[in-house]
């Protein structure tokens, strides 16, 4: 025989039963979400290849949480120069704490948004000029140059290239810091003559890229003779891929030299843990990292991996003061758009 009272005693205990489960579980979900939110995070804005799982984001990703207790966090932002163009954008209101990627064709114009603030860091720079900029520290360096598979007759200066029948691949100079380095290095070069020089590679250039992967990878696919690059990108091919190949060219005039550099956002809410990433860049730790995946020479003294000593060496580097780099650049970008659409 059934109890009188069995549903009303079964509803309650059920009830209590539902409702201490229901008490754990949120309690569970506020005790992880509060631990998430004791986690600081570090919001680091960077170009896309530097955050791709063969860049160097990965990496320092690792070696810098084991340091900090934090969560780093890269974001990209397209190619070195669309960086510049997003933080003039966002002002004040960027979420970023940490920018890294700009390069000194950019830091003047970077400067004058007054998002940046003096990094705190000394070390010893490896570069092959001079450095004093207490805003932005370098990370990296590297020699522009034109890459093609050894087989390809080298050209030595612009000229022979605007002569030859070669077909190149460039990237756009309003997204791309290695394109802006280009009109850079003609200008650099020819000053008054760039306007010729460009109407004369214009049969010469199969497109314009909005960045460096889009190029390079054309050129992998044999879609054009040689690419806009580095001197260090036969590196990777020699050492990731066991592949000689590919070589770059030394213009017997110089070729352009590019530092890229990081810097600290004033307005971050977390500036002791920017600041600690700053000094990290400058340790072996994260300069150890980048021959290798972001194919450029270390800013600091770190041991080079072999094969980087097979390198083409320019016999001149070539470099406009980042004021200079800013006065002329608006310049240089009609100069090459008008020569290009002729």
């Amino acid at each position: 025989m059934l109890s009188p009272n069995p549903p009303v005693v079964l509803e309650e205990d059920m009830k209590t039963t539902i409702f201490r489960l229901c008490l754990a579980s949120v309690g569970a979900i506020t005790c992880a979400a509060s631990a998430q939110a004791q986690t600081p995070v570090l919001n680091v804005l960077t170009y896309d290849s530097f955050t791709s799982e063969w860049g160097p984001g990965p990496a320092i990703e690792k070696a810098f949480e084991a340091e900090c207790s934090c969560d780093l966090v890269f974001t990209g932002a397209g190619d070195g120069a669309a960086l510049l163009a997003r933080l003039q954008l966002e002002g004040p209101r960027t979420d970023a704490d940490v920018v890294l990627g700009l390069d000194t064709n950019l830091t003047a114009a970077a400067s004058d948004t007054g998002l940046f603030t003096p990094h705190g860091v000394t070390a010893e720079l490896t570069l092959p000029v001079d450095w004093s900029d207490d805003t932005f520290l370098p990370f990296d360096w590297g020699y522009l140059a034109f890459v093609a598979d050894k087989d390809t007759a080298a050209v030595h200066s612009f000229k022979e290239l605007a002569d030859s029948d070669l077909k190149i691949v460039i990237e756009d100079p309003r997204s791309s810091t290695p394109g802006l380095g280009l009109l850079m290095w003609v200008h650099a070069l020819y000053g008054d003559d760039a306007s010729r020089i460009w109407a004369d590679l214009a049969d010469n250039i199969v497109t314009v890229t909005p960045g460096w992967t889009e190029a390079y990878n054309l050129f992998l696919a044999g879609e054009a003779d040689a690419v806009l690059s580095y001197t260090t990108s036969p590196a990777y091919h020699l050492i990731a891929e066991d592949d000689d190949s590919k070589t770059s060219w030394a213009f017997d005039d110089g070729n352009y030299l590019q530092v890229e550099v990081a810097a600290m956002v004033a307005g971050t809410d977390q500036p002791e843990l920017a600041r600690q990433f700053m000094a990290f860049i400058a340790e072996p730790a994260f300069q150890q990292v980048i021959p290798e995946t972001n194919w450029m020479y270390p800013a600091t003294q770190v041991a080079l991996p072999a094969g980087f000593d097979t390198l083409t060496v320019p016999p001149k580097g070539l470099l406009l003061s980042s004021q200079d780099a800013a006065d002329v650049r608006d310049e240089l970008v009609d100069t090459w758009r008008n020569a290009l659409s002729q």
